[in-house]
């Protein structure tokens, strides 16, 4: 496959392709479970759960690789289908906190097995050590992108 990366129009071709594959793996699996929900969504559910009672917006916007609207508009769909509640924290009216509400929880505790079963199916047959070199040179490739790298 390598050597025929320029004959199949470049890496982004085949990076995208594998990006498809593993969301169309998720979105099967969410649909399977009776889940309406998006990839977005979801991994915005998962992260208001990891991030526990300091869940806020700024938090996840930050971690997110979407922008804040897109990220906003996300949050606003979790909070129409009772998944999470979105109020202040206590003595900062600037910052959003969010949790999860029941439904959100019971969500989560649904779809989180066949998330994880999922992520390790992505590594199934990887040597570790080929893994850690696969993340190194997606790292280098993203660095070479870089606004600020000279040209």
């Amino acid at each position: 496959m390598l050597s025929r990366i320029d004959e199949i129009q470049g890496m982004g071709f085949h990076l995208d392709l594998v990006l498809r594959k593993i969301q169309k793996a998720y979105l099967r699996k969410f649909d399977e479970l009776g889940v309406d929900t998006t990839i977005e969504q979801w991994v915005i559910l998962y992260q208001i759960h990891q991030l526990g009672d300091d869940a806020s917006q700024r938090d996840i916007v930050n971690e997110n690789f979407r922008n804040r609207a897109t990220t906003s508009r996300v949050i606003g769909g979790l909070e129409k289908k009772g998944w999470i509640s979105k109020t202040r924290f206590d003595g900062d009216q600037k910052r959003f906190k969010l949790e999860l509400t029941p439904k959100g929880q019971e969500i989560l505790d649904l779809t989180l097995p066949s998330a994880l079963a999922l992520r390790k199916l992505a590594i199934k047959d990887v040597d570790p050590s080929e893994f850690e070199t696969f993340l190194r040179v997606l790292d280098k490739m993203g660095e070479n992108y870089e606004e600020n790298q000279p040209q």
